[in-house]
C-alpha cells in the first residue's frame, strides 16, 4: 500500500472516483502541499504540469493506502501523460511530514502557462475532465497505453460535445429520466472515431415504453461547416479533398467539393473553429460569420453536431491554403461565381450535406448580404 499525491486533474474527486472506480468516501485522503514545486498551465491543454521550482509550494490532494488494483487503473490513466512515479515529501494541514509518491510528465516539449488554479479549473474543464475520464477508463485493459495515448484528443473532442449538449434544454414533453432507460453501454470501437452501443427502452407517443432494443452511435464530437462567400465578386469558395469514408463505403468519386469544415476544438468557440478553418483549409480571412443552422446531419447513425456557417469576406487575396500535413489534408480550392454554382447544386453535382444547405441558406440571403457590403 502506498500514498499517492495528486496535484492537477486527480485533485478532482469525481475524477479520482471515476478513475478508481470507487466512492470517494472509501478513501482516506488529506489536504497537503509539496515544497520546492509549482503547478502550471500546458498551453493548450486542459491540464497542468509540475516542475521543481526553488521557493515555491503546490498544494494537492494525498490519498493514503492505495492498493494493485488502484494503482494499476491509475498507471492507465497516466499512460497518456508519459508519466514517471517519483518520491516526494509533502506537509499535511497539522504540519506532519509524510513521504508519498506522485506521477510526473516526462514530456519536456510543453509550453508552460499561467500558474494553474484548480477552482478556475473546475468551472472551465472539469465536466469535460470527467467525461473523457469515462471513456477512457471503459477501456482498461483492452487496450494498450499507447494506443489510449494516441486517442487522447480525439476522447477529449468527443468530451466536450458532450458536456456542450448536455447544456442544452430538454423537452418538456420528453423528460429524459422518464422517457430514456438505459440496460447496458458498450464502447465497441476507438480510434480517431469511436462507436457506442446502448441496450436502451423509449417511450412511445402513446405513452407505453418501448422493448429492449440495441442501437449504436458513430461518435465524432462538435464541428463547423462554413460557406466562404463575397458578396463584392457574388462569388463562393469550396474546396476539394479526398474522403476515407465515402470511398469505404463503395463511392466511386470520393474526391469531395465540399464547405470548409473542421472539429470544434475543447475551449474553442463554433465561431473561432470557423474562422481558424477558412484560413488553415481555404487561406481566407473571414471578415463576417453568418449563423446557418446547428444540425445532426445524420441523426439516425452519427452523433457529430455540426454548426453551419457562410463566411463574409474578400477573395481579392487568397493565401495557399491547403490543410495540414499533421492531419494528412491534401486541399485544392476553386472560387465559382453564385449562379454558377447554384446550377451546380440544381445538377446535383455537390453532395456534401454543409455545402449544400449552406448553399440554399445564401440563395435566401445573397441580396442582404450584397446590400449591407456596399
Amino acid at each position: 500500500m502506498i500514498d499517492l499525491f495528486f496535484y492537477g486533474t486527480l485533485r478532482s474527486l469525481p475524477v479520482l472516483e471515476r478513475v478508481l472506480g470507487r466512492p470517494v468516501a472509501q478513501l482516506k485522503t488529506a489536504e497537503a502541499n509539496l515544497d520546492g514545486y509549482q503547478v502550471y498551465e500546458v498551453a493548450g491543454q486542459p491540464f497542468p504540469t509540475i516542475t521543481a521550482e526553488a521557493g515555491a509550494q503546490a498544494t494537492g490532494l494525498l490519498v493514503h493506502d492505495l492498493g494493485p488494483e488502484d494503482l494499476d487503473a491509475l498507471a492507465h490513466y497516466e499512460a497518456g501523460f508519459s508519466c514517471d512515479v517519483e518520491e516526494c515529501r509533502v506537509t499535511l494541514a497539522d504540519g506532519s511530514v509524510l513521504h508519498a509518491q506522485m506521477f510526473v510528465p516526462d514530456k519536456e516539449d510543453w509550453t508552460l502557462g499561467a500558474l494553474w488554479d484548480f477552482q478556475a479549473w473546475q468551472r472551465q474543464w472539469e465536466p469535460l475532465c470527467i467525461r473523457a475520464t469515462e471513456e477512457i477508463m471503459a477501456w482498461k485493459g483492452r487496450r494498450a497505453p499507447e494506443q489510449m495515448a494516441a486517442s487522447l484528443n480525439s476522447i477529449r473532442n468527443r468530451a466536450s460535445a458532450w458536456v456542450a449538449l448536455q447544456a442544452g434544454e430538454e423537452h418538456p414533453d420528453h423528460p429524459l429520466e422518464r422517457d430514456v432507460v438505459v440496460h447496458a453501454h458498450k464502447r465497441e470501437y476507438i480510434n480517431y472515431f469511436a462507436m457506442d452501443e446502448m441496450d436502451l427502452q423509449y417511450r412511445r407517443f402513446d405513452g407505453t415504453m418501448s422493448e429492449v432494443i440495441n442501437r449504436g452511435s458513430f461518435l465524432v464530437g462538435r464541428a463547423s461547416a462554413v460557406l466562404p462567400y463575397d458578396p463584392w465578386r457574388d462569388e463562393v469558395l469550396l474546396i476539394q479533398q479526398f474522403r476515407a469514408a465515402v470511398y469505404i463505403a463503395g463511392d466511386r468519386r470520393p474526391w469531395l467539393w465540399e464547405a470548409v469544415a473542421g472539429v470544434v476544438d475543447p475551449g474553442e468557440s463554433p465561431e473561432e473553429a470557423a474562422i481558424r478553418e477558412s484560413k488553415e483549409e481555404a487561406g481566407i480571412r473571414v471578415q463576417q460569420l453568418e449563423r446557418v443552422s446547428e444540425i445532426f446531419p445524420s441523426s439516425g447513425s452519427s452523433g457529430e453536431f455540426v454548426y453551419l456557417y457562410v463566411g463574409v469576406g474578400s477573395f481579392e487575396r487568397i493565401a495557399q491554403g491547403g490543410g495540414l500535413d499533421c492531419e494528412g489534408e491534401d486541399i485544392r480550392h476553386r472560387v465559382l461565381g453564385f449562379q454558377e454554382f447554384m446550377d451546380g447544386i440544381d445538377a446535383g453535382a455537390y453532395r456534401d450535406g454543409p455545402l449544400v444547405t449552406c448553399a440554399l441558406w445564401l440563395a435566401r440571403h445573397r441580396e442582404r448580404l450584397q446590400q449591407q457590403s456596399k
